[in-house]
């Protein structure tokens, strides 16, 4: 209680009328995941983080049976999703996880949101990055955890969280939305890794982002520009492929060592496609050291109705409360624009 109370007195500090909103949990009953927790942060700007990561939990949860906790970032005064807003309340679930998956852009948190995850990164969990996570933090350079910053200069934290964790940070669109969509083309050399059991042509509707991964980086596809909308369109004028989804680890304090999965799409519209949406289980099962578990059968149907909006810059369902979003049934987001008119 104490520190509950120290929270929301820090919470009230930066943000007067700040609220501290329930977070959303999925609890699984039976499965593999029995007894393990996933940690989901959605808060992206433009791609629709707070209705991927949902639906990916939902999977999760309902047939894989893992624990699943959804914070989103909200606006501090009403509780209402608002994607890219810098206040996430939630992230002390952290404490207990066993996988956080990030689909963060440009974020800059209180210091008492942003504490858990610098304490969940130094023990060396597991982490999934998706899409903008590769620039998760735009934090000033006189502030605590400036390191963590897509654009940090030390050298011993060069370009933050996205390279130093993920693998990448931020380079730059390879690929124009909504006119190219992107394929993924399996590393022949990779075609076994596990997470890549029962997957065979993933394709994605967002453009593509261009990475030049760490090293020490194992690329398991490369993202391949695509001409138009479509899964057969020819490759983009000029667009040789680059890497688009990749795994490594990196170290926490202490020598902790952690695994790592990133892409660089992932896109509400994104997991519509069931070879994308299969590897992205897959990677829960192997960021979590599960890989003998995973066979190309898992289960991957979406958990309640899936919904998502084309995504855009400020094209976000609006009035949306992060509980509307529990139980099996609500759907991923509800549309409340009629219910206005």
């Amino acid at each position: 209680m104490i520190r509950f109370g120290l929270l929301l007195i820090a919470s009230l500090f930066v943000f007067p009328t700040a609220i501290l909103a329930e977070s959303l949990v999925y609890e699984g009953e039976a499965g593999v995941g029995k007894g393990k927790h996933i940690v989901f942060l959605a808060g992206d700007h433009e791609y629709r983080s707070e209705e991927a990561l949902p639906a990916l939990a939902r999977i999760l949860a309902k047939r894989h049976g893992f624990k699943c906790t959804v914070l989103f970032s909200v606006d501090p005064k009403t509780g209402d999703i608002l994607p890219g807003s810098s206040y996430m309340p939630g992230t002390e679930a952290l404490e207990t996880a066993d996988l956080m998956v990030i689909f963060l852009r440009f974020q800059n948190f209180p210091e008492e949101q942003m504490q858990p995850i610098v304490d969940y990164l130094e023990r060396g969990g597991p982490v999934i990055g998706m899409r903008t996570a590769t620039h998760a933090f735009k934090i000033p350079g006189d502030a605590k955890f400036a390191r963590f910053d897509t654009n940090f200069k030390g050298k011993e934290y060069e370009k933050g969280f996205g390279r130093q964790v993920l693998g990448e940070t931020w380079a730059g669109h390879y690929g124009t939305n909504h006119k190219m969509s992107t394929r993924l083309d399996i590393i022949p050399e990779q075609k076994d890794h596990p997470i890549l059991r029962g997957v065979e042509k993933p394709w994605v509707q967002s453009g593509g982002y261009w990475a030049d991964p760490m090293p020490d980086s194992v690329v398991l596809a490369n993202a391949q520009p695509l001409s138009a909308m479509t899964p057969d369109a020819a490759p983009a004028e000029g667009k040789m492929p680059c890497p688009g989804v990749w795994v490594r680890t990196y170290e926490g304090k202490d020598g902790a060592v952690g695994r790592v999965f990133t892409t660089t799409n992932g896109a509400s519209e994104d997991l519509l496609d069931d070879d994308f949406r299969r590897m992205l289980i897959n990677a829960t099962y192997w960021s979590l050291g599960l890989e003998e578990k995973i066979t190309p059968e898992l289960a991957i149907d979406f958990v309640g109705p899936y919904q998502p909006v084309t995504f855009s810059f400020g094209g976000h369902r609006k009035g949306v409360q992060p509980l509307e979003l529990k139980g099996w049934d609500s759907p991923i987001l509800p549309d409340h624009s009629q219910e206005k008119k």
